[in-house]
Formats: structure tokens, C-alpha cells, sequence
């Protein structure tokens, strides 16, 4: 049994064991105003040549870029993330690679990929943690602009995604998980944590229900929008 087929089992064992005692699997749904923040989808996460980077990412740029420009015509807000690049300090923001084949870590790695650049204006914060809240200014930004949903998305799913996650419904706003919008090096952890993730903290929703969603929204100027 391969990696993915030994999790998708262990998922359906513990989706029961939910089910059976009522518990967790709630369905949160998505509120009035959204924001979409990008965790990570700079080059030292989407372009192999790192060690740390993965053409796996390839499927959950397709689908970033499918909802960004649904984001932008409507008015919400658009947040990336990356992590600092500071060669002068002896801590890196990735550990060295012992393959010498690999791209050492450098400013590149920290620049968003320019196949999800951002727009003048958006904000692009530089975390230096797993989550896109701890330590940074994203839950009062957020607040600011009456925002009550956080779409999710980016890398990697068992790490800064549900970091972000949970972190997210810790501030009580909704976090919503296009599932084609983020993606893991490995995808066991990539289904195991959509579902715990989605029993627990958000909702794990297909990419069509999240683009329907925004098109239901006022573009942005019209009346209503705001």
C-alpha cells in the first residue's frame, strides 16, 4: 500500500470514529467578506531547483491564479506571504541542503513567483513562522477591512496552510481551503491534513465551490460592493 492509499484508509477510519460519536466535522460555510492570502508561493517553495522547492506546487498555482483575478474584480483583498531573506544573520529561513545540486538559498528563493505576482498595493508580508497571523500584522489588517473569511492557499498543506488555518479560526474568522489551491511535498501528509483541517478548523471545499462563491459577489464598484 502506498503512501496516499494508507492515508485516505486512515482517513475513512477516523472520519467514522467522528461521525459515530457526533463530533468535530462541522461545516463553518463562508462569510460576507473574504480575503485570499498566498502562504509561500515564492520561489524557494515552486521551483525545484531548491531543495526545498516542489513541481508538485504546479497544480495549486493553476488554481491560485484561477481565483485571483475573481478577487481583484471584486475588491478582496489579496495577501501574500514569504519568508525573509537576510544573508547577513547566521540563521537561515531554510536549513542547507547536503545535495550539492541544489540551489543554495538565496534572495530569488524568498521572491514571489511571478506567475502569481503580486498587484501594486497588495500586501506581501514577510513571516517568520508557520502561521501567516503569529507575529505578524495580518489579523488587525484584516479586521480593518471588515473581512470575516480567510481563503487559504498556497504551501505547504501540513505546515504553514494549517498553521494559517488554525490560526485563522483562533481569530474566529472562517478559513476556507480550496483543495486545489494548496499543495504538500508529500501527498499523504496533503490529505490527511485537508481532511483534519476540515473536520476541525475550516472547511476543505473544491475550487468550483470558491469561484462560485466570489462570482456571487458584487464586482467591485457596483452597487453593494464595498
Amino acid at each position: 500500500m502506498d503512501g496516499k492509499a494508507a492515508a485516505l484508509q486512515a482517513i475513512d477510519s477516523v472520519r467514522r470514529y467522528y461521525q459515530e460519536r457526533g463530533i468535530f466535522m462541522r461545516r463553518w460555510g463562508f462569510g460576507r467578506r473574504p480575503a485570499l492570502v498566498v502562504i509561500d508561493m515564492a520561489y524557494g517553495w515552486t521551483d525545484a531547483a531548491y531543495a526545498t522547492g516542489s513541481r508538485r506546487l504546479d497544480e495549486a498555482v493553476e488554481g491560485i491564479r484561477r481565483l485571483l483575478p475573481l478577487c481583484r474584480g471584486r475588491g478582496v483583498p489579496v495577501v501574500y506571504t514569504t519568508s525573509p531573506f537576510r544573508p547577513e544573520e547566521d540563521e537561515e529561513p531554510m536549513p542547507r541542503c547536503a545535495d550539492p545540486s541544489s540551489r543554495p538559498w538565496d534572495a530569488r528563493a524568498c521572491e514571489i513567483d511571478a506567475r502569481l505576482a503580486p498587484n501594486p498595493g497588495e500586501l506581501v508580508i514577510f513571516k517568520e513562522n508557520a502561521s501567516a497571523f503569529f507575529g505578524t500584522h495580518l489579523a488587525p489588517y484584516l479586521v480593518e477591512r471588515g473581512v470575516d473569511t480567510v481563503l487559504v492557499t498556497g504551501c505547504s498543506t501540513s505546515a504553514c496552510v494549517r498553521a494559517t488555518a488554525t490560526d485563522a479560526r483562533a481569530y474566529r474568522f472562517r478559513a476556507v481551503v480550496p483543495r486545489q489551491c494548496v499543495q504538500d511535498r508529500c501527498e499523504a501528509a496533503h490529505e490527511y491534513n485537508l481532511f483534519d483541517i476540515d473536520a476541525k478548523f475550516g472547511d476543505v471545499v473544491d475550487i468550483e465551490e470558491a469561484a462560485a462563491y466570489l462570482h456571487g459577489l458584487p464586482e467591485e464598484g457596483a452597487p453593494g460592493a464595498s
